[in-house]
């Protein structure tokens, strides 16, 4: 770990750099050092230069690199050979024969040590310090003519070497620098090529290096990417709107500077801007192995449209691995994700547009107490004279036998005598659940019984089935001692706030329907009392017309996550949606992003029990992934 102090630089203390670099960092030095971290596990800087913040910092584990082989030669020498290197210098002459005679030597005939002492020599004798090469590489900055310039600085080499022995110094490029070395927790620093203060278009050669508008943008993006994996990074460059504009997310700031190499004095004035970022909390959720509660156990499991309970266990492990205390389930289904939370002892706030749903949330979510005695069942069993018959007339013959659609209009009138909100929730609950048991496929998207197997659930009268769905339902009810709620609505209108926000909608894809109201209209109407819905007469499975919903298209569904992500913003999202829908796993992403600072995907095999549209989908059988989208702030 290295740990610096934030206190003025000390140019008696520590190694300067070695060159006189163009865009050499020496006059920001206190700038950079008060805005670099207290704390990190590994400096980087992919464009060295001079080196002066490396140097000022003398960090126990580095990186440094440059795209210049001449540069990184010299560093290597000092680090390795810096005796022979400083023998070298102390020999070498500022004259200008000797200057032109040096410059024009052919470098690939030069041991290491020897370009190393030319590199120096040429930088401290030639006009400003210039490190400019012509077409063929060759260097081409003419003689500075200074008095006395100090060509062996041998305590600073000295001292710079003991720096750079523990360096890892690299030449490369510096988004293969980055991506090989760079990790969470480094500080990285990086001084590119800047951007003139022109258009675009007028782009100069700087250095050995073309930075134009494009490498500029990759540079930002290699920053978001530094920024995710939860580094430091300090970035300097000239005060241009691109990179206002690239960077505009980051604390920035700007600083007045001296262009010392320029030969026009009216342009030795400029504007530095420093961008600090921050690292971000990267928090990788990965799904881990976790067991639920055993009141779980009592959860009375049904065959339900795009029911997740086989996905808890894996809602659980992303979702356990933030804090909080309350849950919004906005499309709550069968509840079975609702009862998981409530029993984890979070406030639940439940919510469907289904009423059957919202009634099972009643009964088993907001309720805590409430549950059917025996004295309860009977009176709800006792034969009623003022039963309506209505399931009889209309549905005869349709999905269940004479005696028990008798049995339903009985219960469905007895059950009005119950005072209490939540035992009728129960009553009705048990009821729906009845109905849906004795159902061959639980479903009521045909007539007659021809999916028949002959398994118990279908030889039980409705009556019995109706006794077991009480007890169940009963044991089902628990105080997890928090005010739990139960809305039937539309989700786009829930004003519910929750520390997380869990969203399972209909699924939009254009290979089958997710039409909950066709394959479950009979329980949806008994729970309403066939109140309040346009009945369909014509149609032989006497269903009524479907209610509106976005999920119906792909621009709905694309239209209604954006609404839901930006009114939930303040919230965590947890958003469950399969492979085969729309929008398309990177759209949802995206659509994530707008709206919180960090986003994940979890995918988990799963088949589904219903989706007899699956052939469709190249045979899968129903085998799809189920994502799990993430969405925090950190």
């Amino acid at each position: 770990m290295n740990t610096i102090q934030l206190e003025l630089y000390n140019e008696s203390l520590q190694p300067k750099p070695i060159l006189k670099w163009a865009g050499g960092k020496q006059q920001m030095l206190d700038i950079l050092l008060s805005n670099a971290p207290k704390q990190f596990n590994k400096y980087i800087e992919p464009f060295i230069g001079g080196g002066a913040l490396f140097f000022a910092l003398q960090p126990d584990q580095a990186v440094i690199a440059d795209s210049n082989p001449e540069l990184i030669n010299l560093y290597t020498v000092v680090a390795n050979n810096v005796d022979e290197l400083i023998a070298l210098l102390k020999e070498m002459k500022n004259s200008e024969e000797d200057f032109y005679k040096i410059r024009s030597l052919d470098v690939t005939k030069m041991s290491a040590i020897e370009k190393a002492a030319r590199t120096i020599y040429l930088n401290k004798t030639c006009y400003n310090g210039l490190y400019r090469v012509n077409r063929k590489g060759q260097f081409n900055v003419p003689f500075g003519r200074y008095k006395n310039p100090n060509i062996c600085d041998e305590p600073n080499l000295r001292a710079a070497s003991v720096v750079l022995k523990r360096t890892r110094i690299v030449q490369g490029d510096y988004k293969d620098i980055l991506k090989e070395h760079a990790e969470p927790g480094d500080f990285i620093y990086l001084d590119p090529p800047y951007l003139p203060i022109s258009k675009y278009s007028d782009f100069k050669r700087y250095t050995k290096e073309q930075f134009y508008e494009e490498d500029q943008r990759e540079l930002a993006e290699e920053v978001d990417r530094l920024a995710e994996m939860g580094c430091h990074v300090l970035l300097t460059n000239s005060n241009h709107p691109l990179v206002h504009e690239l960077y505009g997310k980051y604390k920035i700031s700007v600083h007045q500077t001296k262009r010392y190499i320029n030969s026009d004095a009216s342009k030795r004035t400029g504007e530095d801007i420093l961008v600090k970022v921050e690292p971000q909390k990267k928090l990788i959720i990965i799904p881990k192995p976790v067991e639920l509660p055993k009141q779980m156990e009592a959860f009375p499991a049904t065959r339900y449209m795009g029911s997740k309970q086989s996905l808890l266990k894996d809602i659980w492990s992303v979702a356990s691995a933030f804090k909080f205390d309350s849950v919004l389930d906005l499309f709550s289904g069968s509840s079975v994700v609702s009862y998981m939370f409530k029993t984890q002892n979070k406030q639940v706030f439940s919510n469907d547009y289904m009423a059957f749903s919202s009634c099972f949330a009643k009964a088993m979510i907001e309720n805590n107490k409430y549950m059917l005695t025996d004295n309860d069942v009977k009176t709800l069993c006792a034969p009623n004279p003022n039963a309506d018959g209505f399931v009889t007339e209309t549905f005869r013959d349709l999905y269940f036998c004479e005696e028990d659609n008798n049995f339903i209009d009985t219960v469905r009138a007895n059950i009005k005598m119950l005072k209490n909100e939540y035992k009728r929730a129960v009553a009705q609950s048990a009821l729906a659940r009845a109905c849906l048991k004795k159902r061959p496929r639980g479903i009521f998207t045909y007539t007659g019984h021809r999916y028949d197997d002959g398994r118990r659930d279908l030889l039980l009268s409705l009556e019995e089935q109706f006794i077991e769905a009480v007890t169940q339902i009963n044991s089902a009810v628990f105080d997890n001692g928090k005010a739990n709620k139960a809305r039937h609505g539309d989700a786009m209108d829930v004003r519910f706030k929750a520390d997380i926000v869990y969203i399972d909608p209909p699924y939009y894809s254009p290979l089958s329907d997710n039409e909950y109201v066709r394959r479950y209209h009979f329980i949806e109407g008994l729970i309403r009392d066939w109140k309040g819905v346009e009945m369909q007469w014509h149609t032989k499975t006497k269903k009524f017309k479907s209610y509106p919903t976005p999920f119906s298209t792909e621009k709905g569904a694309y239209d209604a996550f954006n609404q839901l992500f930006k009114r939930h913003r303040e919230s965590i999202l947890i958003v469950s949606y399969s492979s085969n829908s729309l929008p398309t796993k990177d759209d949802m992403l995206k659509l994530m992003a707008k709206y919180k600072t960090h986003v994940e995907v979890i995918e988990v095999d799963h088949r589904y029990s219903f989706g007899n549209q699956g052939h469709k989908v190249g045979d899968n059988k129903n085998e799809v992934k189920e994502y799990l989208f993430v969405g925090f702030d950190r």
